[in-house]
C-alpha cells in the first residue's frame, strides 16, 4: 500500500544521523558500530514497534534489527561494521497491536479487572500471528497456532496468563509482526564505512629536501628512507611530504619569504612545475619514481603510510601554463594572474581558474594527479587549501577515486569557516585540520571540542589536531617554551583521536618567528634548507614516543565520539576522560593549560562517564610517570608543576578482588 495510506498511522521522525536530510553519508570505520536513533510514536495509546534497515549499497535484501525503546518516545539500535564500503540505513516501524493488548492486559489484571474476553482477543492477534509465519515458512506457524488455539480453549485462566509470559512466545510474534501497514521511513541513508586509520592515525611532517644533515646538500628519498627508523620508533604512523615535485624558477622566493631569490635558494615546493614536469613527476634532486617508490615500501615495512601533498596550483614555468593556457586566468594586460591574499603577494604560483569553458577537462587532469600516485604506492593524500577549490569538484573526484580504491583517505587542510570546513568532510573528507591550534583557554577548548564530539558534526567531520605546521608557529608555542610544546603535544593527543605535528621544528622546540606578530618561522624550511640536530638532548622524542605509546595502547584514545569534561574548580586545569563503550578501557587526563606557574585544584569526577559506582574505591595509574594512587568517590585533589610535567594521563584500573593488593586493579 502508498505510504499516504490514512490507516498507517505510526509517525517516524528526527532519524539519526541523517547528514542534511540525507543529501550526504554518515561515517564511521570498520570494527566500529553505528548507533542509529529516531523518534516513533503513534496516536492513542497504542504502542508503536519499529526496527532499524540496514544493507551494502547495492544489496537486494535489507537486514534488520529490532530497536529498542528510550524514554520519551525515542528508540534506537546499533549494527556493527565489519567491511569497507557503502551502506545504506532506514526506519521501519508500525502499530504493535499484541504489545498494546499485552501491556493493557498486565494493567487489568493487576486491577483485578475479569480479562476472559481480553485472553480472547489475544488468541486472535496470536492466530493471525500464525498464519502470517505459515506464509513465512520455517515452521513457527504451527507452534503459535497452538498457543492461539489454548487461549481460546477452556483451559484454566493461570495456564493462559502463564504463556503470555512466555519469552518464546514474545520472541516469534516479534518475527512475524503485522506489516500490512507498516511504514518506513521516506528516506534511505548513507553511511561510508572506512579503514580504521580513518578514525585513529599520528602524522609527521618534514621536508625531504631537509634530511641530509647539511645545509649545503639537497636531500634525497634515501635521506628520508633514513630516517624512518626514527618516526616508527616516535610511534608515527603517517609520514607526510610537502609537494615533492620540480619547483619553478620564475619568481622564485628566497630566504624567509624573499621576493628575490639568490642562485642557490631551493623556492617554495608549492611554486609547482617546471621543464622536468609538473604534478606527476618528482623533484630531481630528491631522486626518482623507482626512489620514491623504494620509499613507500621501507614506510610499510615499518607500518608508516606515506602522505603527499596535492597543491593544485602550478609556477609560471609548469607545462600546463605553456599546453593548457584555457586553465588560467589572464589579467588585462595580458598576464596570468597569480595567487594574492592582500597584502600578500605570491607572483611564483598561479591558481587554475575553475570557471573556465574547458572545466570538464581540467577535472579529469587533476583526477588524473591522484591516480597517477595511487598508483605509485600512496593511499594517503594531504590537500591544500581544498576550500579554494570547487566543492562539487571533491565530491565527484573523491567519489570517482573511492570506486575503486576505498582505503585512500584524504586529509583537508582548511582553515576557514566552519561550515566551509563542513562542507568538505560532507563532500567525501576524510579528516580535516581545525582550529585547534588557537584554542588556549579551559572554556575556549571546552566548547570547541564539545562541538566535535557531541553535535552532529561528529557523524561527518573528523578533526586532526595539529599544535604547529610550517605555516603555523602560534603565539602560544613562541612564548611558553618547553612546557608550552608539552602540553599542546598531550592535548594535541588525547583530545584527538588522529593528531599530528611538523616534526623537526616541534620536536626540537621552535619558537622564533620571522618578526613580532608573525605566525611564520624565521628561516623557514618552506624556503630554504635545513639541518636539524635531531641529537639534541633536550629534543622531545622521548616525551612524544611515550605519549603516542599510550594512544596505542589505550583504545579509549581511539575515538572522538566517548569524550567527557569534568569539573575542575581552577580555570588553569582541564579535565576530561575518554572511555570505550564497555568501560574496559577508561582514560582521565588532566593538563595545566598555565606553562609557568604549578595549579592545582579540586575535581568533581562524573563517575558514569567513568564507569565507576560512587563508593567504589579505584586506582589510577599515571602512564606518564608511572605513578599510582588509590582514589574513592567523585572528589579529588590534583597538582601539576609544569616545570616537571604539565599534564597527568591516568588509566582508571577498577578492583577486582583484594582491597589491600593494586595487582588486582584493572
Amino acid at each position: 500500500m502508498s505510504d499516504r495510506d490514512g490507516r498507517k498511522r505510526v509517525i517516524i521522525e528526527r532519524v539519526s544521523p541523517e547528514i542534511d536530510c540525507g543529501q550526504y553519508a554518515a561515517k564511521i570505520t570498520v570494527g566500529e558500530r553505528l548507533t542509529v536513533e529516531a523518534d516513533v510514536f503513534c496516536d492513542g495509546h497504542d504502542r508503536p514497534w519499529a526496527a532499524l534497515l540496514f544493507r551494502r549499497e547495492g544489496s537486494p535484501r535489507w537486514s534488520e534489527i529490532p530497536m529498542q525503546p528510550l524514554p520519551n518516545d525515542r528508540w534506537r539500535a546499533s549494527f556493527l561494521v565489519t567491511d569497507q564500503g557503502r551502506y545504506e540505513y532506514s526506519v521501519l516501524a508500525g502499530v504493535d497491536h499484541f504489545g498494546t493488548w499485552h501491556h493493557d492486559l498486565r494493567k487489568k489484571i493487576h486491577a483485578g479487572v475479569d480479562v476472559a474476553v481480553d485472553l480472547l482477543i489475544g488468541g486472535r492477534l496470536i492466530q493471525r500471528a500464525a498464519e502470517r509465519a505459515e506464509r513465512d515458512g520455517g515452521g513457527d506457524g504451527r507452534q503459535l497456532a497452538e498457543w492461539a488455539a489454548l487461549l481460546g480453549s477452556d483451559a484454566p485462566v493461570a495456564e493462559k496468563l502463564s504463556l503470555i509470559q512466555d519469552g518464546r512466545l514474545l520472541s516469534l510474534l516479534a518475527c512475524h509482526r503485522d506489516r500490512d501497514l507498516a511504514l518506513r521511513y521516506p528516506r534511505v541513508l548513507r553511511l561510508i564505512a572506512e579503514r580504521e586509520r580513518a578514525r585513529f592515525s599520528t602524522w609527521y611532517e618534514l621536508f625531504p629536501r631537509s634530511t641530509s644533515g647539511d645545509e649545503s646538500r639537497h636531500g634525497t628519498f634515501r635521506d628520508v628512507e633514513r630516517r624512518l627508523p626514527a618516526i616508527a620508533g616516535m610511534g608515527f604512523d603517517i609520514l607526510y611530504l610537502p609537494p615533492i615535485h620540480p619547483i619553478g624558477l620564475t619568481k622564485r622566493k628566497g630566504k624567509n619569504n624573499a621576493l628575490v631569490a639568490g642562485p642557490d635558494d631551493p623556492g617554495s615546493p608549492w611554486a609547482i612545475g617546471g621543464p622536468e614536469g609538473g604534478h606527476t613527476a618528482v623533484h630531481p634532486q630528491l631522486g626518482t619514481l623507482a626512489d620514491f617508490r623504494r620509499l613507500v615500501r621501507a614506510a610499510a615495512d615499518l607500518g608508516i603510510e606515506i602522505a603527499l601533498d596535492i597543491a593544485l596550483q602550478c609556477s609560471p614555468d609548469h607545462p600546463y601554463v605553456r599546453d593548457h593556457p584555457e586553465w588560467f586566468t589572464r589579467r588585462p594586460d595580458g598576464a596570468v594572474q597569480y595567487a594574492e591574499n592582500p597584502p600578500k603577494k605570491y607572483e611564483d604560483i598561479y591558481p587554475f581558474n575553475f570557471e573556465c569553458d574547458d572545466w570538464r577537462a581540467l577535472w579529469a587532469e587533476i583526477l588524473g594527479i591522484f591516480q597517477h600516485w595511487i598508483e605509485h604506492g600512496v593511499r594517503v593524500f594531504r590537500v591544500d587549501n581544498p576550500h579554494t577549490k570547487p566543492f562539487r569538484m571533491w565530491d565527484w573526484l573523491i567519489e570517482q577515486i573511492h570506486r575503486d580504491h576505498p582505503d585512500v583517505l584524504f586529509l583537508a587542510e582548511a582553515f576557514t569557516r566552519p561550515k566551509v570546513m563542513y562542507r568538505l568532510a560532507k563532500g567525501g573528507f576524510t579528516q580535516s585540520y581545525t582550529y585547534f591550534a588557537w584554542r588556549n583557554e579551559k572554556w575556549d577548548l571546552t566548547e570547541y571540542l564539545r562541538e566535535l564530539t557531541a553535535t552532529e558534526a561528529r557523524d561527518f567531520f573528523r578533526p586532526n589536531f595539529w599544535p604547529n605546521t610550517p605555516d603555523i608557529l602560534t603565539e602560544f608555542l613562541q612564548r611558553n617554551g618547553r612546557a608550552g610544546f608539552l602540553q599542546r603535544l598531550v592535548l594535541a593527543a588525547t583530545l584527538a583521536a588522529s593528531y599530528g605535528i611538523y616534526g623537526p621544528a616541534f620536536e626540537l622546540m621552535e619558537s622564533t618567528p620571522r618578526h613580532e606578530g608573525s605566525e611564520e618561522y624565521l628561516n623557514s624550511e618552506k624556503y630554504q634548507l635545513r639541518a636539524w640536530d635531531l641529537d639534541r638532548p633536550d629534543s622531545l622524542s622521548d616525551f612524544i614516543a611515550r605519549v603516542n605509546q599510550i594512544r596505542r595502547e589505550n583504545p579509549a584514545l581511539q575515538s572522538n565520539r566517548n569524550l567527557a569534561f569534568h569539573t575542575i574548580n581552577n580555570d588553569q586545569l582541564i579535565a576530561y576522560s575518554k572511555a570505550t563503550e564497555d568501560r574496559a578501557n577508561v582514560i582521565l587526563c588532566v593538563v595545566n593549560l598555565d606553562p609557568h606557574h604549578t595549579q592545582s585544584g579540586w575535581i568533581a569526577l562524573d563517575l558514569n562517564a567513568l564507569g565507576l559506582a560512587g563508593d567504589q574505591p579505584f586506582q589510577v595509574h599515571d602512564l606518564l610517570s608511572n605513578a599510582r594512587f588509590q582514589w574513592t568517590g567523585a572528589r579529588t585533589f590534583v597538582e601539576l608543576d609544569p616545570r616537571v610535567v604539565p599534564a597527568h594521563i591516568f588509566r582508571i584500573r577498577r578492583r577486582l578482588r583484594s582491597e589491600r593488593d593494586f595487582d588486582y586493579y584493572l
